[in-house]
């Protein structure tokens, strides 16, 4: 009887470790869509802080196919994108006051949306609905010449402008941003 129970404690603590490696290994890779940033300072030391996560194509087809066309994205994985801005801002046309925001996007073949939405702290999805929309700018889009595998969210800065660039798989979207004076 004694053995029979230390049989089955045996059995099931072996049981335990096994169905548990997969999770430590996954501990000490790397995350599947790892934590990013990007910044542009402006000339007078004011700046746009982007916070997303960074997800991989994985041998995926991305727009189109896991991100679909024509509807909203989270820009990113996991947490919702935060766009935090310390000065008012013009994003194309469309006048942002400073703050704390959620950024999605629209994708489509030839044409992209950025949305700046008033919510801020939630999840990544769903999408908290255009009620919650500060602006929706439209982006450039444009082709890249080889695919990139991680999502990237980046600036260019020319003089008093940065450029907002989205760019995964071999999509690039951009959108130009400048300090309101």
């Amino acid at each position: 009887m004694c053995k029979k129970i230390s049989l089955v404690l045996w059995s099931t603590f072996l049981g335990v470790i096994w169905c548990a490696l997969p999770t430590v290994a996954q501990m000490g890779g790397p995350a599947a869509s790892p934590a990013a940033k990007a910044e542009c300072k402006f000339s007078d030391g004011k700046s746009i802080h982007i916070d997303y996560s960074s997800p991989r194509m994985r041998g995926r087809k991305i727009f189109g196919g896991l991100v679909p066309y024509g509807e909203p994205w989270r820009a990113g994985a996991n947490e919702a994108t935060t766009f935090l801005i310390d000065t008012d801002v013009n994003v194309d046309s469309k006048n942002v006051p400073r703050g704390s925001y959620t950024l999605f996007a629209i994708p489509n073949p030839d044409s992209w949306t950025l949305i700046i939405s008033k919510d801020s702290g939630e999840w990544g999805v769903p999408y908290p609905g255009a009620q919650d929309d500060l602006a929706r700018v439209p982006m450039k889009v444009s082709k890249m010449a080889s695919p990139l595998e991680n999502f990237v969210i980046a600036f260019d800065q020319t003089g008093s402008t940065c450029t907002l660039r989205l760019e995964w798989e071999t999509t690039r979207a951009y959108v130009n941003i400048s300090e309101k004076k």
